[in-house]
């Protein structure tokens, strides 16, 4: 079935104002409302709200007693704005990070193995309190290697806990790394709870989906999920340590330009201009 292309337009046409937007959403909210309510909650006097209303005709109806409320293409209407919004949000932090620099797999790996190390090493610094719960389970016959089960919640609880505190680990700290969110917010406890359950308990899940993103941002997927990223901060400040006049000159050098020996100086100041050769 054929699309009519100028259909689209007309309602792509009526949505582009964010005051019809508004209408749409809040009769969305509310359900039906007169007019005079619209008029009070979106604070428009009653000429400019007629004449938004009279362009978003396709997409309301009026009840008996003459409230408004949204028709079915209206209810259409709302799903794709929402989704026009969470793609413009989507697009906005996909514009901020491409200036960001970003990890490389490399040093990811490298302050995940350190971490591990760290997190091995408190394990084994405190077998007194995990051994007395292995030895329980083990006695009953509950999870015979209960010991990885505390070592990856210890784990996991390491890497929110510094996260959430300052958006690096030991690990990230010594590699210059740090893990910021998508969105520009402050980092948050919640946030970096859900990407290091990943990278504890789903690792091999977390790295093939993440490769299956093909989205240069995200190594892992729960990074996706958690709007969070990890940026090199080394290289973001041997990027501005340089300043844009050495950067500048960098891109873009200009050769210095060929003497010019097309005119000589004489004993007596004059300038002689040389003939070009004449071929017979």
């Amino acid at each position: 079935m054929a699309v009519d292309q100028e259909n689209v337009t007309r309602i792509l046409s009526a949505l582009s104002h964010p005051l019809r937007r508004q209408i749409l959403q809040f009769l969305s909210e509310k359900d039906e409302c007169s007019f005079t309510d619209l008029m009070t909650a979106l604070t428009v006097d009653t000429g400019k709200l007629s004449f938004h209303i009279k362009n978003l005709e396709a997409f309301l109806e009026q009840t008996p007693a003459g409230k408004y409320k949204l028709s079915k293409v209206g209810e259409n209407a709302i799903v794709l704005v929402r989704d026009l919004e969470a793609w413009s949000v989507e697009a906005e932090m996909a514009r901020r990070t491409t200036s960001i620099p970003l990890a490389s797999f490399k040093k990811r790996t490298t302050a995940f193995l350190i971490d591990a190390g760290i997190a091995f090493a408190l394990f084994m610094a405190i077998p007194a309190v995990f051994g007395f719960f292995s030895s329980i389970t083990t006695r009953v016959g509950i999870f015979p290697d209960f010991n990885i089960i505390l070592f990856l919640l210890l784990f996991w609880m390491y890497l929110t806990l510094l996260e959430g505190f300052a958006g690096q680990t030991l690990g990230k700290r010594l590699t210059g790394l740090k893990v910021v969110a998508t969105d520009g917010k402050k980092l948050s406890y919640d946030r970096v709870a859900v990407r290091n359950f990943g990278v504890t308990f789903l690792l091999p899940f977390d790295l093939i989906v993440g490769v299956r993103l093909k989205d240069k941002r995200y190594i892992r997927y729960f990074d996706k999920f958690a709007g969070t990223i990890v940026i090199d901060l080394r290289h973001a400040h041997s990027d501005s340590a340089e300043g844009p006049n050495q950067q500048a000159s960098k891109n873009s050098h200009t050769p210095p330009n060929p003497p010019d020996h097309s005119r000589d100086s004489n004993s007596n100041g004059r300038t002689n201009v040389k003939k070009p050769h004449s071929f017979p």
